[in-house]
């Protein structure tokens, strides 16, 4: 079972919710960080890091002596990564996006292989729980191919002993947040009762349901603002999957990075019902 944690902004609280079920989760689970611009997962969860590689990309290399200036290459590639300028093909590293179609097309092989560095990825213990997250090098424009070599990484995690996923998504709708939530079973959209918070969370909404994966949405900060979020649920069939109330307390707890549902027993309690909760619609998804 692989849960996405997502938002249509950041700051509604993703993260609270995501350490939170993986506190209470009830079975082997690996808690994944794929908010690899700015990952905060393990603020919270506190793991060992037992490991960590660089993740690379691979780019094209031109050899101007072999190049025939066919301008095949160029052609194929819609992002501009690699282009014919006069009688000198001119490669653009960080426009590429690692398709390795120029490479493939070159039949005098003027082309070959080099990479970017696209950053981090670690991994480790937080307890119990299996622990991954990536980190994007400083000066990086796209995060996706990062977020790919994670979720390889996640497949060897698995190999041997496989578990439930909960994964704290980067925010907003572009294609990071559409790269994260793409292969999970349920979408638990976090939001809060502004008007920021419920615009964007429409957007999210809107994005992720061509998808046609079940979506349930937790409100925090509930009691702030006014009904509309409510509304729009109620228009749209989407399940508030849980409520947590605007209180000091628990503002206090995440400033102190503390995990919520640890900060008292009611939390504990709310994000027990709300594993619960994701479970029964990622059961009616297999039953279906």
């Amino acid at each position: 079972m692989k849960i996405a944690v997502a938002s249509g902004k950041g700051g509604t609280g993703k993260t609270t919710v995501a350490s939170s079920l993986v506190s209470v989760w009830n079975a082997p689970v690996i808690a994944m960080d794929l908010d690899v611009e700015e990952p905060n997962l393990h603020l919270f969860l506190k793991p060992e890091f037992t490991g960590s590689r660089i993740a690379r990309m691979e780019i094209p290399e031109v050899d101007q002596s072999l190049c025939t200036l066919c301008g095949k290459c160029s052609d194929l590639c819609q992002f501009k990564a690699i282009s014919l300028m006069g009688e000198i093909l001119m490669t653009f590293p960080e426009m590429c996006h690692g398709c390795g179609g120029c490479i493939a097309i070159c039949a005098e092989k003027a082309l070959r292989p080099s990479y970017r560095e696209l950053g981090e990825i670690s991994w480790g213990q937080a307890g119990k729980t299996d622990f991954i997250m990536g980190r994007l090098r400083i000066g990086e424009a796209m995060s996706p191919p990062l977020m790919r070599e994670v979720k390889k990484k996640l497949n060897e995690m698995q190999l041997d002993a496989p578990k439930d996923v909960i994964t704290d998504a980067p925010p907003g709708v572009s294609c990071p947040a559409i790269n994260a939530v793409m292969d999970s079973d349920v979408i638990v959209l976090v939001t809060e009762p502004t008007p920021f918070g419920v615009y964007d969370m429409k957007l999210a909404h809107e994005a992720f349901t061509p998808m046609n994966k079940p979506m349930g949405v937790v409100v925090n900060r509930a009691g702030l603002g006014n009904s509309e979020i409510y509304d729009y649920c109620s228009a749209k069939n989407l399940e508030i999957l849980a409520e947590i109330p605007y209180e000091r307390s628990i503002a206090e707890a995440y400033a102190s990075g503390v995990i919520i549902s640890e900060s008292s027993d009611k939390m504990k309690q709310l994000f027990l019902e709300l594993a619960e909760k994701i479970q029964q619609k990622a059961g009616e998804v297999r039953r279906g």
